[in-house]
């Protein structure tokens, strides 16, 4: 078992290292691939950005407590991403050339050349507070992964995904990371899969697992037990809301910047097609696991529902096959902590500094320090992956998702008035969670809400001269 996960992690680290051969040591080239990155590479890098430790030990966490329910998340979430796609991606791949940024901050700060400088440096700071959130989540997840599978210590996932990730951003930048996650997208799917097909053969196929899952009580229920409304109605509200979260990828800076890379706007199309067969094969084969693992491992009082996957494997594949799934599980952790960072690391050199870093040293070195800052957050963080994930996921999107839109829509608003929607978003998704709201509606929900309504309001206010907008 161990042999066969060092192996693929060796594979994976050699992928990123040869990537350097093809470095052209510019920022533009450590940040966006110089924007040459073909269709295919682009969507299966996005979709296992995407994806992450979060699919591998949240949802599948998620899947064992709530059951059948949980199939509505994936609705909701997957239609949410498509319908936000047909309007923003190819936006943002085209406002990338024409604002000459390199950061996701750049090109939302710079859609028109406006040179809203003050605004860059706001998205800068909080990309920087969440993503660095979201990365220290990514290395919990091959955590405890690491430490069921291989009894290690639950700080040892940490340190090695951290190693392996400055090892990717130190030889490549960002084109390191996408060829990475092309080749941890395979692997993701094919331990996914040969662990979905095993518990299946082990229960005797499809309708004796259903009829042992129909013995846990309310396990088939398609009404989650949670919901804020009764009936149908409740479940609408769910759905749209799950949706919402879907919808959230536009104020992802770690992906969206996938689609930034794209060799060519009309090409956008493929990519979305490689990224939605992926996604929709993987979250379902994800779910189905999720399903099975409460057959297997019936104490759910007891048990932390985020090692379902990991103890289910343990009990049913061979040491080989085990270690394919937890360099499965590494791998999607890596995918997306290595994005993460990078994010970071723009947002610091290229966003926040009010001196634009051009020596890709120095990014490296950033991108070295930024790493370090998301292994001490692992190390103290005592929440699960589910809840940080959807926390930051939330914040992000609640800050950055309604000036995409008004953005993509054709909107000019003011450096002033993006600010307030940027400020307003992501405090109202923040407060929300701490009030405990989450339980009845995602906080995305009423962050993005909030966001477009100020940008909504400030139509009937006095709007600033040309001239000092472009001063602004």
């Amino acid at each position: 078992m161990v042999y066969s996960f060092v192996g693929f992690l060796l594979l994976f680290v050699l992928v990123g290292v040869f990537s350097a051969l093809f470095s052209r040591n510019t920022k533009a080239d450590y940040y966006l691939a110089s924007s040459g990155v073909p269709p295919w590479l682009v969507g299966l890098s996005a979709v296992a950005t995407n994806n992450s430790g979060y699919m591998f030990i949240g949802v599948i966490g998620y899947t064992y407590m709530t059951g059948f329910a949980s199939v509505w998340l994936m609705v909701g979430w997957i239609a949410g991403d498509f319908i936000a796609s047909l309007y923003v991606h190819k936006r943002i791949r085209t406002a990338t050339d024409s604002s000459g940024e390199v950061s996701y901050a750049g090109v939302l700060s710079n859609w028109y050349g406006q040179n809203h400088s003050a605004l860059q440096r706001i998205i800068g700071i909080i990309s920087l507070l969440f993503l660095l959130t979201y990365a220290s989540a990514q290395m919990v997840a091959g955590s405890k992964a690491l430490h069921v599978l291989l009894d290690w210590p639950l700080w040892s996932g940490a340190v090695v995904g951290a190693l392996l990730v400055c090892l990717y951003c130190l030889a490549g930048g960002i084109r390191a990371s996408i060829w990475t996650d092309a080749a941890q997208s395979i692997v993701m799917i094919v331990a996914m899969g040969t662990l979905l097909a095993v518990a299946l053969t082990s229960l005797g196929g499809v309708s004796s697992a259903m009829g042992q899952m129909q013995a846990v009580e309310g396990f088939t229920n398609w009404f989650p037990q949670d919901l804020a409304f009764s009936g149908w109605g409740g479940l609408v509200i769910f759905v749209i809301s799950w949706g919402i979260a879907g919808l959230s990828v536009i104020g992802q800076p770690h992906i969206m910047v996938r689609f930034m890379t794209l060799s060519d706007p009309g090409k956008m199309r493929t990519a979305r097609g490689w990224y939605y067969l992926w996604f929709v094969l993987f979250y379902s084969m994800a779910t189905g696991v999720g399903l099975l693992s409460r057959v297997f491992i019936a104490d759910s009082g007891s048990f932390d529902a985020e090692l379902a996957l990991p103890t289910m494997a343990i009990e049913l594949l061979p040491p080989i096959v085990v270690g394919l799934i937890l360099a499965g599980i590494f791998a999607a952790t890596m995918s997306t902590a290595d994005s993460l960072l990078l994010s970071c690391s723009a947002a610091i050199t290229h966003d926040i500094l009010p001196r634009k870093i051009e020596k890709t040293w120095f990014l490296k070195l950033i991108t070295v320090v930024i790493t370090g800052g998301a292994l001490l957050l692992a190390l103290a963080n005592n929440q699960s992956v589910f809840n940080m994930v959807i926390f930051a996921w939330s914040g992000l999107a609640s800050a950055f998702g309604p000036l995409l839109l008004v953005l993509c829509f054709g909107g000019r608003p003011s450096q002033a008035t993006s600010i307030a929607a940027v400020t307003v978003g992501f405090t109202t998704a923040i407060a929300w969670r701490l009030l405990d709201l989450h339980s009845l509606i995602y906080e995305g929900l009423p962050g993005i809400a909030s966001g477009l309504i100020v940008f909504y309001l400030a139509n009937f206010l006095p709007q600033p001269s040309p001239l000092r907008e472009v001063n602004s």
